[in-house]
């Protein structure tokens, strides 16, 4: 099972009403084909309702943590959006994620 695949089943015991993953490994340093290092995750869901952002990225983290580098999996960097499915109705997209660092400082200089 790819990292996108399994990432996305774990995800599922948050039961979200929305739920996306978009592999943005192609707009990094070191792409090759089939890379699953960069991704965004746009997810809403009830689990979410009457907590904090910080808390809300504390979930995922728990169900990512075997995916990430840190532990030995092939995520890199984790862009997340969590959203209760309140505030998902009202703004129904996602915004863009952060540029990388080289891609930061390569616009600083432009």
């Amino acid at each position: 099972m790819d990292t996108a695949t399994a990432l996305l089943a774990a995800l599922q015991s948050l039961q979200p009403v929305h739920l996306a993953l978009e592999n943005e490994s192609h707009q990094h340093a070191g792409y090759y084909d089939g890379k699953q290092s960069h991704f965004k995750l746009t997810i809403a869901s009830q689990a979410f309702d009457g907590i904090r952002l910080a808390a809300r990225h504390q979930k995922i983290y728990a169900l990512a943590d075997e995916f990430l580098m840190s532990k030995g999996g092939t995520i890199h960097a984790l862009a997340i959006f969590a959203y209760t499915p309140d505030e998902w109705a009202s703004i129904a997209t996602s915004p863009d994620s952060p540029l990388c660092a080289s891609r930061r400082n390569n616009n600083n200089q432009a």
